[in-house]
């Protein structure tokens, strides 16, 4: 994907911290659910993980303007 730069990485960035936070919160669920404190523990931490790159494409979008 040349010539797409940094355009292209905060669309990654962005694309797999949604990703994370919807497949953590599931995967929560699903802890929740059945009563799996580990599957649990493993979603909060994919949704931590997603929480970051959002916030990580936020500060590097507005560190250009």
């Amino acid at each position: 994907m040349a010539g797409y730069g940094e355009n292209f990485n905060l669309m990654k960035m962005k694309l797999i911290g949604f990703g994370s936070i919807i497949i953590g919160f599931l995967v929560a669920a699903s802890g929740y659910r059945y009563g799996s404190f580990g599957i649990g523990l493993a979603g909060v931490i994919l949704l931590l993980i997603g929480i970051a790159f959002i916030v990580g494409h936020v500060l590097r979008r507005n560190e250009r303007r």
